[in-house]
């Protein structure tokens, strides 16, 4: 009950008291009735208000914070995943991803394999293997146990003129992107580019323009990951995969 209505009732014997008549007692008596439910009339109004508007904030912020929690990585398009690619890609340069691993040597070819992960969650596996004239290393981006992006790079390098004392090389780079969406790709690009030992203006990557590949399957690199997902839990050395 409000400060007004207590005084209101407070005073009420007082009043009854000073006056004459039974007349005048029934009067006032009425007064005081429809003012006592005029009063509670409108502090019930006030109080249906006030409980409306509350109730109405809570919606809109449950709504807000369920909207804000459905907002989350859109891994079915190019664009969408390539903003998660650049975001793992970021950690794995800051070295912010745990990492656990395993070489191996199979015929002529030296590898090695790291498993990146976050909070126990894998997020990219590594592969690198090379032999005297050739290296490649296949970056597995990681959701839910599958790929949702593959980036392949390979090198060949051979003699490209100068002397015996003084060979001069060039390297044949050839780098692949695949993007993936429930285990098929929906875009396959590539570039390729040549580095040359003798040479001061040699061509950035960054630089090199994608185009798109005539052929998109992932079918090798897929076969390739799964042996990966099948040592994930060695450690030595050893031979081959």
């Amino acid at each position: 009950m409000s400060a007004e209505m207590q005084a209101f009732f407070f005073y009420l014997p007082s009043c009854t008291f000073f006056v004459g008549t039974q007349q005048n007692f029934k009067t006032y008596f009425m007064r005081n009735v429809f003012l006592i439910c005029g009063l509670v009339l409108i502090f019930s109004c006030k109080n249906e208000k006030d409980k409306d508007g509350s109730v109405s904030s809570n919606a809109i912020s449950t709504k807000v914070k369920s909207h804000s929690l459905s907002l989350g990585k859109d891994l079915s398009s190019v664009n969408g995943i390539r903003q998660e690619y650049q975001l793992v890609n970021s950690q794995l340069s800051e070295k912010k991803l745990d990492s656990v691993g395993f070489k191996y040597e199979c015929d002529e070819i030296s590898g090695n394999v790291v498993y990146y992960s976050e909070n126990g969650t894998l997020k990219v596996v590594k592969h690198f293997q090379a032999d005297s004239h050739f290296s490649s290393t296949d970056h597995y981006f990681v959701n839910d146990g599958k790929p949702y992006f593959i980036f392949k790079d390979e090198t060949v390098w051979s003699f490209d003129g100068g002397t015996a004392d003084k060979p001069e090389t060039k390297d044949d780079v050839t780098q692949q992107r695949f993007y993936i969406v429930d285990g098929k790709s929906i875009q396959c690009l590539e570039k390729k580019y040549t580095l040359k030992s003798n040479s001061t203006s040699n061509p950035k990557s960054e630089n090199v323009p994608n185009k798109e590949m005539k052929n998109c399957s992932i079918t090798t690199l897929q076969k390739s990951f799964d042996l990966l997902m099948k040592n994930i839990n060695r450690r030595d050395g050893g031979n081959c995969l």
